[in-house]
């Protein structure tokens, strides 16, 4: 090709490149709808978590669009798989805003792979929103810096991990516990962390710390180590995939102590993998109780019900008041414009949703209560609530 020929083309692809970006610029504003993404685990080894957030967020944007939609426009949810992995959800943000141009996003389900994607929202300076990763490094650095575009509707680790522990000393009445981490997860590790902690400031002692990796099959050997050193609560800071297939090895070996956990247990499929009985004795902290009788909980529940025909779990409706959440952001800042929407959701304060009163801190935290949930041959009986 000639000099003058490379020139023309190099022309044509900056005037196709400039074109381009003066068209994404202009899409939110003078579109007719307002396109917000969703990254979520749909398959993988947490799909279940996944399909529950969306469903609470789908039904969210649903009702909002059939009284009218936002600022005159319909929501368009936009949801891609990360497939349960980091690098896909690293891949599905990229899609999100380079191709489809969203104005926020929604997502993901697990702090791995909420982390894997909070450099490049933060980059491209479009706000996400996870409404169920724990792990306090999503939204602030290491160094303490917050990290501007970043916000969750979830209660974080350490107020999880310090409900737990204060449940083991003080309802249980446990001064000795054993804790079982996932080494392959933040969530896990972070849980962890602040159990322990907070066990031993409350005067109980950790007997030892074992560790097993997602996707991991016999837990016997670790679990009979466990049962030598003769624990009142072993807690398991997992997901329902692993946590189900422990409990149930834990029961066979004659382990009866009581069994704790986080929010990661929250899954139909957990009573399937254990065993209903098998749970018995088992409790985890969570985000709501569909047993609550507040007239937000019970007309959700209504509503889910009658969306999906079934009753909607704590990731069910974290998703529904993250993507209130994104809503009324959007109400207040007056725009779909990114930047505005991020400011409006680092103000949000005393905003009524279905897991309780919301406001955020200056960590793009929220400050609301915690529930205790006990099981009782697999089903969900609301134990006690804890208060921030």
């Amino acid at each position: 090709m000639t000099r003058s020929g490379i020139k023309f083309v190099g022309l044509a692809i900056c005037l196709a490149i400039f074109t381009g970006a003066l068209a994404g610029c202009g899409s939110t504003a003078d579109s007719k709808d307002i396109k917000i993404g969703g990254v979520f685990e749909l398959t993988g080894g947490v799909a279940s978590y996944g399909q529950s957030a969306v469903n609470g967020a789908k039904l969210a944007f649903k009702q909002v669009n059939a009284s009218g939609g936002v600022l005159g426009k319909k929501i368009n949810f936009i949801i891609a798989d990360n497939k349960s992995e980091p690098s896909e959800s690293a891949n599905a943000v990229t899609k999100l805003i380079t191709q489809d141009k969203v104005a926020a996003i929604m997502g993901a389900v697990a702090s791995s792979n909420t982390l894997a994607a909070v450099q490049i929202a933060t980059d491209n300076k479009i706000p996400l929103l996870t409404p169920t990763s724990t792990n306090p490094k999503v939204t602030v650095d290491d160094n303490g810096t917050v990290k501007d575009y970043i916000f969750r509707s979830c209660f974080i680790d350490p107020f999880q991990g310090t409900v737990m522990a204060n449940f083991a000393t003080k309802t249980l009445k446990a001064k000795t516990a054993v804790i079982y981490v996932d080494n392959s997860s933040d969530y896990s590790k972070g849980l962890a962390q602040f159990f322990e902690e907070n066990f031993v400031k409350s005067g109980g002692q950790v007997l030892s710390k074992e560790a097993f990796l997602q996707k991991d099959q016999d837990f016997k050997a670790t679990l009979t180590k466990i049962k030598s050193v003769n624990p009142e609560v072993i807690y398991v800071p997992g997901y329902y995939e692993e946590v189900g297939k422990i409990v149930k090895q834990a029961r066979e070996l004659g382990i009866t102590v009581p069994m704790l956990g986080g929010d990661g247990w929250d899954s139909p499929k957990l009573a399937e993998i254990a065993g209903k009985e098998v749970l018995n004795n088992s409790y985890f902290s969570n985000h709501y109780s569909t047993e609550d009788k507040d007239p937000k909980v019970t007309q959700f529940v209504e509503d889910y019900k009658a969306e999906y025909n079934q009753t909607p779990d704590a990731l069910a409706a974290l998703g529904y008041d993250g993507a209130m959440m994104l809503v009324d952001a959007i109400k207040r800042a007056g725009s779909a414009e990114p930047a505005k929407i991020k400011d409006a959701l680092a103000q949000t304060k005393d905003l009524q949703l279905v897991t309780g009163l919301i406001s955020l801190d200056a960590n793009h935290n929220p400050i609301k209560s915690a529930v205790i949930i006990e099981l009782k041959n697999g089903i969900q009986t609301f134990k006690e609530k804890i208060n921030p």
